[in-house]
Order: C-alpha cells, then sequence, then structure tokens
C-alpha cells in the first residue's frame, strides 16, 4: 500500500501554480480514500516538439506522480483527427493520420523527461473511439444541447460573428470528455482554455454513472517577450529541444517580471527556496543570477548534469552547433507601415549583413537560421516576434520585431 503524504502537504504541491481546481472539496475527497488517484492529462499531437509552456502542465502531473498517484497521459490520436476548436476563430483543419502518427511518435521521448516512465501510462483514444459506431456516437451527441456548446467562448464569439462552425467541431469537447468515461480519470488537468472540455468529462462520468472528476487547470505561461503566451510562432519560446546553450541565453534574456512566475511553473524547486530567491534579489542580488540558477536546473533536466555546468560557456568564435554568444546583441526592429518584414530585410536592418546583396546570398547559400532552423527567402517575421538570428559564422543578434 502506498504511503500517503498529509492531505494538507498533499494540497500544498497541488495548489502550487494551478488556477483553479474543480472543486477542491470533491479532490479533498478522493484523497481522503487513501488510494492512488486517476490523474489524466490529455495531448493531441498537433506538432511533433513540445515548449516549456507545454510543460507547466506535465509538471503538475510530475507533482502528483511524486505524491504516489496513478499519471494517464492521454496521445489524442483520434481527437486530432477532429481539430480541437479552443481558441480559434475559424474551423481548424483535422491533422493527417500520418501527421498524427509522425508527432505522437516524439512526445513520450519528451514527456519522460519530466515524468518517471515506470509509473505512467501512455493511453491513445483511438482504442475506445475505433470500436465505437455510428449509433454510439449519436448516444453521445444526446448527452448535451446545442444551447450549452454555444456558451462556450469560442463558439459564442463566432456565432454572433456569423463564422462558420461545423457540427463536427460541437463533437470535440464530448469526445474528450467521453475520453474521461474510458479512463476512469479521477482528476483531469488542463490549460485554463481547456476548462470547457474539462468540465464536459465531470459531467458525461455523472450521466454515465462514474463519480464525477475533479478539473484542475493551469495557467497559460507567457513567453519571453513577457506578454503573449509562449509559441513557437511568435519566437518567443523555449524548446524542450533547444540545445543547452540556446536554452541558457533563452532563460537569461527573460524579462526580470517572469523569473517568479517561471520558477513556480517550471523549477521543481520547494516553494521555501523559491521564495528566498526571490527575497535575495529584492534585497539587491543580481536578477542574471536568479535566472542562471534557474536555467542550469532545467538544462540538467532535458539534457545532463555536465551540458548544465558548462552551457555558459558559449561564447567566442568558434560555437558548437546551436550554441550562442553569451554577449548576444539585441535589436528592435520597428514594422512601420508593413505588417511583415521579409528575411533579407531583417538582416538588413539589423545590420547582419552589408547590404542587401550581401543577405540575399546569405540566404540562398543557407547561412542564415532563425532559432537555429535554416530559412528561405520567403521567412519573414510579424509584430510580436522574438527571435535569435545567425548569419554566416559569426554574426548573431536577438531580433525583436516592435
Amino acid at each position: 500500500m502506498t504511503n500517503f503524504a498529509s492531505i494538507e502537504e498533499q494540497l500544498e504541491l497541488i495548489r502550487r501554480g494551478t488556477q483553479e481546481i474543480i472543486s477542491e472539496e470533491d479532490l479533498i475527497a478522493k484523497l481522503k480514500q487513501n488510494r492512488p488517484l486517476r490523474i489524466k492529462a490529455g495531448f493531441d499531437p498537433t506538432a511533433p516538439d513540445l515548449h516549456l509552456g507545454h510543460t507547466v502542465l506535465i509538471n503538475k502531473l510530475k507533482h502528483f506522480q511524486d505524491l504516489g498517484h496513478e499519471v494517464l497521459f492521454l496521445i489524442g490520436d483520434y481527437t486530432a483527427t477532429i481539430g480541437d476548436p479552443t481558441g480559434k476563430n475559424a474551423t481548424r483543419p483535422p491533422l493527417t493520420p500520418e501527421e498524427i502518427a509522425n508527432n505522437a511518435k516524439t512526445y513520450a521521448e519528451q514527456v519522460f523527461k519530466i515524468l518517471d516512465k515506470d509509473k505512467t501510462t501512455v493511453m491513445f483514444n483511438s482504442e475506445w473511439f475505433n470500436k465505437m459506431n455510428a449509433g454510439d456516437m449519436i448516444a453521445l451527441a444526446s448527452q448535451t444541447t446545442v444551447s450549452r456548446m454555444i456558451e462556450r467562448d469560442d463558439f459564442s464569439k463566432r456565432y454572433k460573428a456569423q463564422t462558420p462552425i461545423s457540427l463536427h467541431e460541437f463533437l470535440y469537447p464530448l469526445v474528450q470528455g467521453y475520453d474521461s468515461v474510458a479512463m476512469k480519470a479521477d482528476v483531469e488537468l488542463g490549460g485554463t482554455d481547456q476548462t470547457f472540455n474539462l468540465l464536459m468529462g465531470r459531467t458525461l462520468q455523472g450521466r454515465y454513472g462514474q463519480e464525477s472528476q475533479v478539473c484542475i487547470t493551469v495557467p497559460i505561461l507567457e513567453g519571453l517577450d513577457g506578454e503573449k503566451k509562449m509559441s513557437k510562432s511568435l519566437g518567443n519560446y523555449i524548446a524542450i529541444y533547444d540545445t543547452p546553450g540556446t536554452m541558457y541565453q533563452k532563460v537569461l534574456s527573460m524579462p526580470d517580471t517572469l523569473i517568479r512566475r517561471y520558477y513556480e511553473f517550471l523549477s521543481f524547486k520547494p516553494m521555501s527556496e523559491v521564495d528566498a530567491l526571490m527575497a535575495e534579489m529584492e534585497n539587491g542580488r543580481n536578477p542574471q543570477e536568479i535566472k542562471r540558477i534557474l536555467a542550469e536546473e532545467l538544462i540538467e533536466r532535458f539534457h545532463d548534469k555536465e551540458s548544465a555546468e558548462n552551457a555558459h560557456k558559449s561564447a567566442g568564435n568558434v560555437l558548437a552547433d546551436g550554441e550562442l554568444p553569451v554577449d548576444l546583441p539585441e535589436v528592435t526592429l520597428d514594422l512601420g507601415e508593413q505588417d511583415k518584414l521579409f528575411i533579407t530585410q531583417v538582416l538588413n536592418q539589423s545590420k547582419l549583413a552589408k547590404n542587401g546583396a550581401q543577405a540575399k546570398d546569405m540566404v540562398k547559400r543557407g547561412a542564415v537560421k532563425v532559432d537555429n532552423e535554416v530559412v528561405d527567402a520567403g521567412f519573414y517575421l510579424e509584430s510580436g516576434a522574438n527571435v535569435v538570428i545567425q548569419a554566416g559564422k559569426k554574426a548573431y543578434a536577438r531580433v525583436i520585431v516592435g
């Protein structure tokens, strides 16, 4: 039998970095059962790589795992064929089976840098949905109403704006909710943008005669710009697969205003240690030193201890692939009356190229990288972009588009 920490000790860790618990009273009742709870989190394999914004939720799974509970990591290979409408102002194109398979292949490898593989059950919702027939799906659809779906914020906005809503999009919350029934989840975790879907699972479990799950939401993590959510498309992200030097430099580049938030959501240090570090900073300790401690913790987690100890050495003229100089210059560009800047314009304006001809030549030769990925002449930056650009072997700059 698992020896659990006291209810209060468990709640202290569970509450860390959470936005809402629906309901804490139900959670306490489940914890009092003194058994491993089944903790569900679902991920649609919409992209092959994860960034630190995704790990906020995975870290919370790790908290439950450390407390002795059973983590059910659901890969939504079936729901990905529908397309999650959350936060979308238009119908989202579903992924092909090939895209889903390729993306799902890398998910487990990445999450097991955080979760204990031996204590994690990986599931695919195609396991039960592929066995359902049309009658089963109609019966599931009968469990809610169109008016209830229209209450959802993104559907409501699209309905009022007379933007098309496809019927299959209404199925997504139902299908995600039914996952909780099939998995017999005690607790489901999700971002604040997933509240409607999580509550659907809670409702459906009651309809199918199960004890309703507790829904726990975690905040959306801001990216390195300190304002918009972490996103690869905005260039304000730190990827799990970033090289040690890149990860180090990115963490040190974040605004000081994000330090406490990143520690609370991304660090596994006890909050007592975090509070002590924040107090030291308030009393005059250099914020860069506090960031460095976090950077080394993250690099050790996603790479190894030696990489963490040596990441700060990524400086000079000879750099390993993906490594960045510590004294990385920063350039802010103005869009002016344009809505985007093509890479040749960016190179010119940021002085990474002597002139337009050299900029075009470097791009044509494949000598220009944005966040360590080679780009072509069609690549452009939009407002809010925050990226690291390498032009040739020695020219580097962090470019921010205002």
